[in-house]
């Protein structure tokens, strides 16, 4: 392979010193964004950049000096925010898979109709992978079951315990768990 001529424009690599060639890749690698050659590029996450979106003000024509006119109305985006204290009951896959077999469902019809993939349904059922409160809220809905309970929180008051500002050490914990049992 002949040697290219190294310009002005290349850079060096920050991990193994070799040469970038056509821009590289953005990677995330303990935390900092840096571009990398194509070899070094496994050794991160890498960072997709979308595409810029269509600007939100019309171009006017260029012989008129009109002002660029604002295009109907911003989105607004809500989060819905759950309550804190709501968790999955403890047999979730089992309640799942019985409400499912009941009904004579597979698992493909299962999550077709709760728009989700089979392979999360599948996951959720073998207790391997727990449902978010947003799915559970779709089962319920959907099959009539229920899934979230109140959770039962417990505060601690933690500032006779702990010694440190830092935070929590292991040793805090097992210390705390023993005065619960108390």
């Amino acid at each position: 392979m002949p040697k290219r001529n190294r310009s002005e424009f290349d850079k060096e690599c920050p991990i193994c010193g070799g040469l970038i060639w056509s821009g590289g890749e953005k990677v995330l690698i303990e935390g900092a964004k840096i571009t990398v050659c194509q070899s070094c590029a496994s050794h991160g996450k890498k960072i997709i950049s979308r595409p810029k979106s269509k600007s939100r003000y019309k171009r006017s024509n260029a012989g008129s000096k009109s002002y660029p006119k604002k295009s109907s109305s911003p989105k607004t985006y809500s989060k819905k925010y759950t309550s804190p204290n709501k968790v999955i009951i403890e047999n979730y896959a089992e309640k799942i898979r019985k409400v499912r077999e009941r009904r004579g469902l597979t698992q493909e019809k299962f999550a077709q109709r709760l728009h989700e993939k089979e392979s999360l349904i599948r996951r959720i059922e073998s207790a391997k992978t727990k449902p978010t409160l947003q799915l559970a809220k779709k089962i319920e809905k959907t099959y009539k079951i229920k899934l979230i309970e109140e959770a039962d929180i417990t505060e601690v008051k933690t500032d006779r315990y702990m010694k440190r500002k830092g935070g929590t050490s292991l040793g805090d914990i097992a210390f705390i768990k023993k005065k619960k049992e108390d």
